[in-house]
């Protein structure tokens, strides 16, 4: 099991709905247009069939923030998302991700943190988002395996990336 957690309007269900088409045997590669999305209320399970296997990925909906620990304790790997292109939520999606990272259930799972919303042009630069994370800092001290990576679920940026490093996962 993978949870796919951020703030609410951060991109989770897009990215998910994207990470779908792509794992689609019988489709083409294209992603076409972005489909119409609400935000999550509540969990949506999306299964990806991926090179090497298949995973089940739990988004839960950014407004579940105070429940997600009820989710940790099937969880293998983690993908954070957060929304790039919002200055003002910064501060809010970096507290979220210390918290679930000092989870214990957590401790043993790798986790991708994803900076979306690359294709935006108000986007800070992956440099200054890492720095305001401090993600060197957060990578140092942390039990967990932390990779990142920039993407946008819009334009399909970063999605084969992500793929692969679900796949890399034992």
């Amino acid at each position: 099991m993978c949870l796919l957690l951020g703030s609410t309007g951060v991109g989770k269900t897009l990215l998910l709905k994207r990470l779908q088409k792509l794992t689609q045997r019988d489709k083409p590669a294209d992603l076409g247009e972005a489909p119409v999305t609400l935000p999550t209320v509540g969990t949506n399970l999306t299964d990806l069939n991926l090179k090497k296997k298949r995973i089940t990925v739990r988004e839960l909906g950014g407004c579940m923030g105070p429940i997600w620990h009820s989710f940790y304790a099937d969880c293998s790997c983690l993908i954070f998302v957060v929304d790039s292109a919002n200055i003002t939520q910064i501060a809010s999606s970096c507290i979220q991700l210390l918290s679930v990272l000092s989870a214990e259930p957590l401790h043993g799972a790798s986790v991708l943190v994803l900076f979306n919303k690359r294709d935006l042009p108000c986007t800070m630069t992956l440099m200054e988002m890492k720095s305001l994370f401090r993600i060197d800092d957060i990578i140092a001290t942390s039990p967990q395996s932390i990779t990142t990576l920039e993407v946008s679920a819009r334009s399909g940026q970063g999605l084969k990336e992500v793929l692969s490093w679900l796949d890399s996962l034992t």
